[in-house]
Order: structure tokens, then C-alpha cells, then sequence
């Protein structure tokens, strides 16, 4: 109801300016020539292919221009889907280049009506057992003030991480995925997503009730998504890694479909390291941990996981930064055979307390290896906000974590290590940055052992989808009501006195 309203209000707007002449704050994207919403994105071989996205208010031809050593080589190149389309007031400029060579640092150029240049670059993959990505998630804002704060932590991560082959952005780009929304973030983000290669992951606010504007954002391989409706699943290898990339709005959580997808896919790989990226988090204690989706994906999503070998699972939604230990089963184990699961923080200023109601009934502080609540000073009956994990307690505070975070990872060869930080939220004068280490860890293994398992096709056509609909959203009432519910009647005494005593839900 409320983006009905929203969207209403913003047609009305729309009207109003363009009978009276008036100005807007985004003006400057709004009235433009200049192409803006520039992404450059995984698409494919990642050593020879990318896929870019932009767009204009006017319908302009669909041209860009890539640079090697800057000389231009575009004619050398194969360019697909070159013909602007309408989306929500503007036009959408989508197309895939195939054709670049590996291990190489490219530019490229698009000019706008009114003959306005924007430039970007990126670097593809060399093709080696090295891989470096930065993570974050969450920026979820709904004013340029805020996306700027949002950016900044992205610049800081890639400040101390320039090398970084590309970034996953963990989803919830917006707050309401509105133009007014992805205008305020295409002017905060542009310089900063033309400036390397994005892998985009859809989040609740990108793709529920906002049907395909997560698709028409940016240029990604759907050849094998399960459906392209409210986001997309993908995958791609970058170095020595395969990554999937899953859509955790697909049925509210994810469709038996796309765990299918899911298990073919990293069956269908024999690289070293295999890394799963998605929104929503099966291991939080975040507002969002208690809802049954979540469980639904701790049930689930986690055994195909362990099933098929998965390594890291990094995830967004609940904005608190949070690493699990080494799981199988739902179960610590120590031999390090497990997979490891990271909620990303939030690079964004929407920050979440503690729910620790939860505990004992949909996790266990025992799991946990690191935990950073972003979010300093009290709630509005004096009690201070819970801010690390430290000594298995939760009572400790530290206001240089009072930030944005960000998370640095590299893979080279048998080793892959994260390093999590935040970067200090600048109090009133305050210019310096301020940039805490909050989690640091090493994996290891012995590489060269995966091998293919499966070379099927791994599509699902529409058909295949909207039957199995049914028994994906069954499956989850199902876990509703045997496993949730009675664990949520459970916790519900504690969470009423905390609601009571904290305020907090």
C-alpha cells in the first residue's frame, strides 16, 4: 500500500514539473543527456565477456565505444542487443561485448545526446588461480545524503583494495527501487560502479513488489535463471572460483527450482573454490532472522551447500555484520569441512540491533566466530546497544565499529582469506577516516581435487517453474508450521518483554 502511494505521489510530482518547469534535487540525472545508471557487469566468460547497462532520457542510439591501451578496438569486438528500450520514463541501453582479452585493463567511452561522454573501465580475468572481490550490501537508501554515505564505504574498500577483480553487491540497492531512488544512487554510484566490473545480487527491496527492475538495473545471463520476475540467479568463474549467485525472492526464499539449479550448478564445476552469493542470511540475529524464511533457508539451502562442496556463503538483509564457524548440519566441526557463513554488514546508514530473543531457538552463540552491531549510542529507555562478539559475550562497544562495513576477500591458490572492516561514521567536523579491522580469517585447502559431476543442461522453462511453484511454496508452509511456528511460541514470552523493556522487535 505504501508504494502504491508512493508511486502515485511520484506520478502527480511528475505532472506538477512538467506544467510548471520546476527543478528537482536529481535534476542533474533527470534532465541530463549524459548517459547515468552505468553498470559493468559479469556476463559470461569473465575473461572475454561483460555486459553493461546505462541510460538516458532520450532516445539516443545505443553506442559504446572500448579502449585498449587507447587505442579503439570495438570493431574487434561483437556487440549484442544494441537498440534502447522504454522502462519507467526513460530508455534502458542494455547489451553484452563479447570478444575482449583476457587479463587485460580496458576503458570505454558512451556518449549521450547533446554529444556528453561518461567513461569507465575494467579489467578481465587472467585466467590464473588469483581472485580478488570486495563485498558489500545493503546501502538501501532512500535520500542522496544517505547514498553518499553508502559510497563512501565502497570507496574505502576499494581504497584499500584497488586490485579487486570485481564487486558483489549483496543486494538492496534501494529502499523502494523508484526512479527517484536509483537516480539518487546513479548520482552517488556512477563513478564509482563504471570504475569496475559489478556482480549485482538481488535483495527484497530490489524485487519484491517491484517486478523487473532488478533485470532492467543491469546486464546480466539469465539463460538459466528459473525466472526473471523480482531478480536473477546466475553464475560465473573468476581465477580459480565458481560463484552463484541465487535470488532469495524467488518464492519468498528460494523455489525448489532454484535449488535445483543450485546443485547442478556446483556439480557442474571443477574449480577450487566455490562461493555462493545471495541477500537474504540462513544464520543472523538481525530483526530478519526470525521469520521463517530464513529458517526455511538454514533447512535447505545449507544442505545442498554441503552436498555440493560450497566454501563461503555471503549473504546481506540484516544489517549487522555476523560470521558464522565452520557448519555442517547446522553443526560446528572442527576439521574445517564445513561451509562458512558471512552476513556482510551493511555499507549503508540502516543499521540493526541484536535480537537476543533469539538465541536458543533460531541460533546459538556457540555458531558464531564474529559478530559487529554498526549501531552506536541507546534506545529510548537508556539501554546501550550490544556492538561486538567478543569471549562468547555480547556486551561489548566500541564506537570506532560505528560505521559502514565492508569486506576485502582474496583467493590465491589453496588459501582464501576475508578481512572485514568499518569505515567510522564522521561526527560533526570529524574529516579523517577512521578504519577498523572487526574479522579476519584464513581457509585453506588442498587444491586441484573438484571434478564435474554433472554436464546436463541446467535450465528451467517456464513450465518446468510454474509447475513446481506449487510444491516449492507447500514445502515452505510446511517447514511454517513444523519447524517455525512452534519455535517462534517458544521465543515469544522473551520477545514481548523485550519489546516492553527494549523497544526493540
Amino acid at each position: 500500500m505504501k508504494k502504491t502511494v508512493q508511486r502515485w505521489l511520484a506520478i502527480l510530482l511528475a505532472a506538477a514539473l512538467l506544467c510548471g518547469g520546476m527543478m528537482t534535487a536529481n535534476a542533474a540525472y533527470v534532465d541530463d543527456s549524459a548517459a547515468f545508471r552505468i553498470s559493468c557487469t559479469v556476463n559470461g566468460d569473465t575473461a572475454s565477456a561483460r555486459g553493461f547497462c546505462w541510460y538516458t532520457k532520450t532516445d539516443v542510439p545505443t553506442a559504446i565505444r572500448i579502449f585498449d591501451a587507447g587505442t579503439d578496438v570495438t570493431d574487434t569486438l561483437t556487440l549484442d542487443g544494441v537498440t534502447a528500450k522504454p522502462w519507467n520514463g526513460y530508455y534502458m541501453h542494455r547489451l553484452t561485448v563479447n570478444g575482449l582479452a583476457a587479463g587485460t585493463a580496458y576503458t570505454y567511452e558512451i556518449t549521450g545526446d547533446g554529444g556528453k561522454t561518461v567513461t569507465g573501465s575494467f579489467r578481465t580475468d587472467d585466467g590464473d588461480d588469483k581472485v580478488s572481490f570486495i563485498g558489500i550490501a545493503d546501502v538501501q537508501a532512500s535520500s542522496l545524503e544517505n547514498f553518499q554515505k553508502g559510497v563512501r564505504t565502497a570507496e574505502a574498500a576499494l581504497a584499500m583494495n584497488p586490485e579487486a577483480d570485481f564487486v558483489a553487491n549483496l543486494g538492496d540497492f534501494t529502499n523502494d527501487s523508484t526512479n527517484e531512488e536509483w537516480d539518487y544512487y546513479a548520482e552517488a554510484f556512477d563513478g564509482f560502479d563504471s570504475g569496475i566490473t559489478l556482480a549485482p545480487i538481488s535483495g527484497n527491496h530490489d524485487g519484491l513488489g517491484v517486478w523487473h527492475w532488478f533485470e532492467n538495473m543491469f546486464c546480466l545471463d539469465t539463460s538459466e535463471s528459473v525466472q526473471n520476475l523480482n531478480g536473477v540467479n546466475y553464475s560465473y568463474d573468476y581465477g580459480n572460483a565458481h560463484f552463484a549467485v541465487l535470488n532469495t525472492n524467488d518464492a519468498l526464499s528460494v523455489s525448489l527450482s532454484q535449488l535445483r539449479w543450485l546443485y547442478n550448478d556446483m556439480r557442474s564445476t571443477d574449480k577450487d573454490w566455490k562461493i555462493v552469493f545471495m541477500h537474504k542470511s540462513p544464520y543472523t540475529l538481525g530483526k530478519d532472522g526470525k521469520w521463517p524464511d530464513a529458517l526455511y533457508l538454514k533447512e535447505t539451502l545449507t544442505r545442498v551447500c554441503e552436498l555440493t562442496g560450497v566454501d563461503l556463503v555471503m549473504s546481506g538483509h540484516d544489517h549487522q555484520y555476523l560470521r558464522t564457524k565452520s557448519l555442517r548440519n547446522n553443526r560446528v566441526v572442527e576439521d574445517g569441512k564445513g561451509v562458512t557463513y558471512v552476513l556482510s554488514g551493511t555499507a549503508g546508514s540502516k543499521r540493526y540491533e541484536v535480537r537476543d530473543f533469539m538465541l536458543g531457538h533460531f541460533l546459538t552463540l556457540d555458531k558464531l566466530a564474529a559478530l559487529t552491531v554498526q549501531k552506536g549510542g541507546e534506545n529510548d529507555l537508556g539501554i546501550p546497544h550490544q556492538c561486538y562478539l567478543e569471549d562468547g559475550t555480547l556486551d561489548h562497544y566500541d564506537p570506532n565499529r560505528i560505521g559502514g562495513v565492508f569486506n576485502n576477500i582474496t583467493i590465491d591458490g589453496g588459501t582464501l582469506t576475508l578481512k572485514s572492516y568499518v569505515i567510522k561514521d564522521l561526527e560533526e567536523g570529524e574529516t579523517e577516516d577512521v578504519i577498523t579491522e572487526i574479522d579476519s580469517f584464513t581457509l585453506t585447502k588442498e587444491t586441484g581435487k573438484n571434478t564435474v559431476s554433472y554436464t546436463g543442461k541446467n535450465k528451467t522453462s517456464g513450465v518446468q517453474y510454474a509447475l513446481g511453484l506449487v510444491p516449492s511454496v507447500m514445502v515452505l508452509a510446511v517447514y511454517t508450521l513444523g519447524n517455525w511456528f512452534p519455535r517462534f511460541l517458544c521465543m515469544l514470552p522473551k520477545l514481548l518483554v523485550t519489546v516492553v523493556t527494549k523497544d526493540v522487535f
